[in-house]
């Protein structure tokens, strides 16, 4: 018998359900995508049918508007509005979540999964597209030097979004670097908010897997979810301007 695909995702959905009970997972590789589903997918009709009432529910909550974007969000190297903004959420949401001071925050370029969020309504489910990764928002703290070591590698790569840090490219390398506005300094720590994929390792981040981390199982999804929420609190939309955090020196 040929597998639901629909049926496999929802049942997923309730395993996860049943045993958040008791221990809390975190998934490493999955990813959401095409989360309007149909129950009208061929298979086990039966099985579509007692799933039903649970798929009416996903698709739902999936197309719940969370917030309004002003004007459309692109990504792009070396900076972009939409970076930008997702940057801002985890510096401000790691304040918070964390009670405690972060100097800045940074997202793999990589990691953000859509080229563009279009100006209008956005749902739950598009957030859930621009992060289908269940990546953890985590610190850790930095010598200046380990600090360099990254934002390097992050010029290397075309430059990767920050908040609360600007530096410029030259030659594949961060020069001029700034930590809320103060050129890097040698004699301090840094407490960087960062995608738990990166902290580990990943990206090439080598520089970062030894360092201890800070971790509450605060999602960066989450992240962006409680930020939009603290924004239409605010009475704003979701926005954010191109500030020159990453450019190429002259």
């Amino acid at each position: 018998m040929k597998k639901n695909p629909f049926s496999i995702f929802l049942i997923s959905l309730l395993f996860a359900g049943f045993s958040s009970c008791h221990s809390s997972y975190q998934t490493e590789k999955l990813q959401y995508s095409n989360y309007r589903l149909s129950p009208s997918q061929p298979g086990d009709s039966a099985t579509v049918s007692f799933l039903k009432p649970y798929h009416d529910e996903v698709g739902k909550t999936m197309n719940d508007v969370v917030g309004m974007v002003d004007v459309a969000m692109d990504k792009s190297l070396p900076e972009s509005v939409l970076g930008n903004f997702m940057a801002d959420a985890f510096l401000a949401m790691s304040r918070d979540k964390y009670n405690m001071q972060v100097d800045g925050a940074m997202m793999n370029y990589g990691g953000i999964r859509l080229t563009q969020l279009p100006a209008g309504p956005v749902t739950t489910g598009k957030i859930f597209e621009l992060m289908p990764f269940d990546n953890l928002l985590v610190l850790q703290k930095l010598t200046a030097s380990q600090l360099q070591q990254l934002l390097d590698l992050t010029a290397a790569r075309g430059g990767w979004p920050l908040a609360g840090i600007t530096m410029e490219i030259k030659d594949n390398k961060a020069v001029n670097v700034m930590v809320g506005g103060q050129p890097l300094n040698a004699r301090l720590t840094y407490t960087i908010a960062n995608s738990d994929f990166v902290a580990n390792g990943g990206d090439d981040a080598a520089m970062l897997k030894a360092l201890p981390q800070i971790t509450n199982g605060y999602l960066m999804r989450d992240a962006l979810f409680d930020y939009i929420k603290k924004l239409k609190a605010s009475g704003k939309n979701i926005s954010a301007n191109v500030e020159n955090r990453v450019r190429y020196a002259q």
